[in-house]
């Protein structure tokens, strides 16, 4: 189990996640590792893999006892190690459906196996580990050779059909009777949620970070107007430390660092919030939960569900038809926006290779991303239909961006 160490009188290089054998005891080599490397994670990624070699060890443990994988580790027992990889791997391939998160399950696990080998035989000059270290060289080699089988269904198209958004549109209209949050502070959180992972494509992570005065404008002389924008990027008036949140967000990458521009439109809706419902809590996040304190991960993933609930049989059945899904999650939405904003710039004349490199900028992916590339495949889909205008914010504009069925 994943354990958060966040008490003052612990140093704060060991604050944290941290895995748990059944006995409540860290399991070592995942501690060694989460020092070591938790630095260059995110919070969400780092959390993630922790999920993972929590899942190894525990087969481990069923495969040869309580400890087997650190000790085994620890006394650079190859054999050990590799009936404990193999048979994982087993496991893992003769699961009914597997998919790519088994495939990303399967790689963490033996990546965690070789670079604790690799630290343990680097660092010590004893020519006896020599044959050792060739020996878990090989069966590195080998394993990753080895793919989990997913299944060989095309994936579905991940932007969400023109009738989901009218309705989430409908629905999470803060004055809106059909609206299922009863306390109106909690209806204009989620709706400033909602509209910024939809028109600005935010990470869930990254909303939850941002500050109260997140929004920045200023006079732009050359367009005659104000203009307005978001820097993403740790907020520089928290300490995420002292972050009292069990899953910590945080910027997934340093692509992920960016500016980009915010309509008039969005910038009103934050402004409506904050002056109104937001109250006045002792912390500077924007997103404000009903206790006062700094909205979580899991608060916003479970109010998508409750939404979810709420939309709908024959909306649900065309979502099913056209993305195999039954709910929407936050990152649902950043995928439309994705979809919306790349058919957006090739209708306005971008080619294919601007465009891709300018949606590469705004949603903070990394040169080796190929994330983009598949967004430019559902371009293609004959479900998108015509441009957007100029004003991303108009909701019309916005639907007519999105697949309307053939």
């Amino acid at each position: 189990m994943i354990a958060q160490l966040s008490d003052p009188l612990i140093p704060s290089s060991l604050l944290g996640p941290v895995l748990l054998d059944q006995l409540g005891l860290p399991r070592y080599w995942a501690t060694i590792w989460s020092i070591a490397t938790a630095g260059h994670l995110a919070e969400s990624t780092h959390l993630k893999k922790l999920r993972y070699l929590n899942n190894l060890y525990q087969h481990a443990d069923e495969l040869k006892g309580h400890g087997a994988l650190d000790l085994a580790l620890g006394t650079l027992d190859d054999h050990a190690l590799a009936e404990i990889l193999e048979s994982w791997f087993i496991s893992i391939r003769n699961q009914p459906e597997t998919t790519d998160a088994d495939e990303t399950r399967w790689q963490a696990g033996l990546s965690f196996v070789i670079t604790v080998v690799t630290w343990i035989t680097k660092g010590n000059s004893d020519q006896r580990l020599r044959p050792i270290e060739i020996r878990l060289q090989q069966l590195s080699i080998l394993y990753r050779q080895l793919k989990i089988n997913k299944r060989n269904s095309a994936e579905p198209i991940r932007s969400l059909p023109a009738s989901t958004i009218e309705t989430l549109y409908k629905i999470l209209d803060p004055e809106s009777e059909q609206n299922p949050f009863p306390r109106i502070g909690t209806r204009w959180r989620i709706y400033v949620s909602f509209i910024l992972m939809l028109h600005q494509g935010l990470r869930r992570g990254e909303i939850l970070l941002l500050p109260a005065d997140a929004v920045k404008s200023a006079y732009d002389i050359k367009l005659k107007r104000v203009r307005y924008w978001i820097n993403i990027q740790e907020n520089g008036y928290e300490d995420a430390i002292n972050d009292p949140r069990h899953s910590k967000p945080g910027i997934k990458t340093k692509a992920s660092i960016r500016q980009i521009p915010v309509g008039e439109t969005t910038a009103r809706i934050i402004e409506t919030y904050l002056q109104n419902y937001r109250a006045k809590p002792n912390h500077s996040y924007l997103l404000n939960s009903q206790n006062n304190k700094p909205l979580s991960t899991e608060a916003l993933t479970k109010a998508f569900a409750q939404i979810s609930e709420h939309i709908p049989k024959t909306v649900i059945k065309d979502l099913e038809a056209r993305t195999a899904k039954t709910s929407i999650t936050p990152h649902d939405l950043r995928h439309t926006c994705a979809v919306v904003r790349l058919q957006q710039l090739l209708e306005q004349g971008d080619s294919m290779d601007e465009a891709i490199q300018k949606i590469r900028t705004f949603f903070g992916w990394s040169r080796e991303s190929t994330m983009p590339s598949r967004y430019a495949r559902a371009v293609f889909e004959d479900r998108l239909s015509s441009v957007w205008n100029n004003a991303f914010d108009d909701r019309i504009t916005l639907l007519r961006a999105l697949p309307k069925g053939h």
